[in-house]
């Protein structure tokens, strides 16, 4: 669903006080449905201005809702955000159209072509001059790589086409926020990296990305910043480097004695062990642990050590850690 200024309703409102430097800024950010359930629990969420920012969480975490909220689509139960300084919903006027939105997939008119559709997009929002549509059209396509296919209708696009053209509908404005929910789906590789280099030069340009992914290899490729929710409530943010920092890396052994390497680690306290080919891995003793020690251990009992080392820990160790579970962005 992509978003037009068309969407918005509600007078326009008085700006805000939040914090310097933000886009986006939640403060006990509430909703509750009817039936008692609780979506987003006190979501206190800070966007910095020109970042990148990655928004995670496992299935029913919350995001989507929030997304709707940020957008003002559905109202909170409680608490307060602000969107490009403003309060949301009350400033959807004033705030939608600076803001491009790729919410839940697009859905495009399978009966008009690629170009038909954009203008159909562009002719609801009431900011755009109809002189020049068709040259900012035409802008949007080359820029998502749908020039070539301008001319068919949306109907035969593919999945990943359909998700290169509710992009373009995102970006037939200058915009100051771009809210994206798998911007990459359906794409093959070479699109996601157009996609990914796109979001760079977004952001490089000044405009402020704010995606959802389940791709976690892909936030640490492009995100500058990130959020992990889980069963509604937020539970870090920060930038994705300090955030991966923040998770214990695993001790790495590659050896062709596997199995004698993973009783030794597992007699010095090490857990996790897993053990592929001849690389073992495990998560390091608690407390405070020499490596030269455990590397001793190993040589002493007759391990052949090839290699040996902490890894660095990723944005998925820091996720599973938080959470207790894999990733799914179906939330």
């Amino acid at each position: 669903m992509t978003d037009t200024a068309a969407a918005a309703a509600g007078p326009e409102a008085e700006p805000g006080e939040p914090g310097r430097g933000t886009v986006i800024e939640t403060r006990g950010l509430t909703k509750r449905y009817r039936g008692g359930q609780l979506a987003v629990d006190g979501l206190d969420l800070t966007v910095p201005s020109g970042s990148v920012f990655g928004f995670l969480g496992p299935n029913g975490s919350g995001k989507t809702t929030t997304i709707r909220m940020l957008m003002g689509l559905i109202a909170p139960t409680s608490g307060t955000a602000h969107v490009l300084g403003r309060p949301m919903p009350a400033a959807a006027r004033t705030v939608l159209p600076q803001v491009g939105t790729l919410i839940e997939g697009p859905a495009p008119y399978g009966f008009l072509t690629g170009r038909d559709n954009l203008a159909r997009f562009d002719s609801a929002d009431p900011t755009s001059d109809p002189r020049t549509r068709r040259v900012r059209v035409a802008a949007a396509l080359d820029r998502v790589g749908l020039a070539a296919a301008a001319g068919k209708k949306a109907k035969a696009y593919s999945l990943g086409m359909k998700q290169r053209l509710g992009l373009a509908a995102a970006l037939l404005q200058p915009r100051r926020l771009l809210v994206l929910d798998e911007p990459t789906n359906g794409l093959d590789p070479q699109g996601m990296r157009e996609i990914r280099s796109l979001v760079r030069e977004l952001a490089a340009e000044g405009t402020t990305v704010f995606l959802s992914s389940h791709l976690l290899d892909e936030i640490e490729q492009v995100c500058t910043h990130a959020a992990v929710m889980a069963r509604g409530r937020l539970l870090v943010q920060g930038p994705v480097v300090a955030l991966a920092a923040g998770a214990r890396g695993r001790l790495a052994v590659t050896t062709p004695d596997p199995g004698a390497a993973a009783g030794i680690l597992a007699a010095h306290g090490a857990t996790g062990l897993v053990t592929e080919g001849e690389r073992v891995s495990a998560d390091a003793p608690p407390g405070e642990v020499e490596l030269a020690d455990l590397n001793a251990a190993l040589v002493r009992g007759g391990v052949r050590v090839r290699a040996f080392g902490v890894e660095r820990a990723s944005l998925e160790d820091a996720f599973v850690a938080l959470t207790g579970e894999g990733f799914d962005v179906a939330g």
